[in-house]
């Protein structure tokens, strides 16, 4: 992962929503066969930025170990289609656990 991943990483308990939106979508911006940085939160992982099954893997991989994630389940992960539901899948997982702050 490089320096612009890991320079967003927060600690758990310190953690914002809107900050987890961010790193996620740098993260998946970053992963990306595309890395289409002008992509909005409803741009296709498949059909925008180039997303194979390999880099949906390695993306679900990085996602798990930057946050801590549970394997995702293969009929969840298949509704996730677009940065904006990658962002919300963490964000709830994470939410679920009370490890979000309120955003300032």
């Amino acid at each position: 992962m490089t320096e612009s991943v890991q320079a967003g990483t927060t600690a758990p308990g310190d953690r914002t929503e809107a900050g987890v939106r961010e790193l996620v979508r740098s993260i998946v911006i970053e992963l990306s066969p595309g890395r289409d940085e002008s992509a909005g939160p409803d741009a296709g992982l498949i059909e925008t930025l180039g997303y194979n099954s390999l880099a949906l893997i390695e993306l679900a991989f990085t996602l798990e170990d930057e946050f801590d994630l549970a394997p995702i389940e293969e009929a969840t992960a298949r509704q996730i289609t677009t940065i904006s539901r990658v962002e919300d899948h963490v964000v709830n997982e994470l939410a679920g656990r009370g490890e979000l702050v309120a955003d300032p």
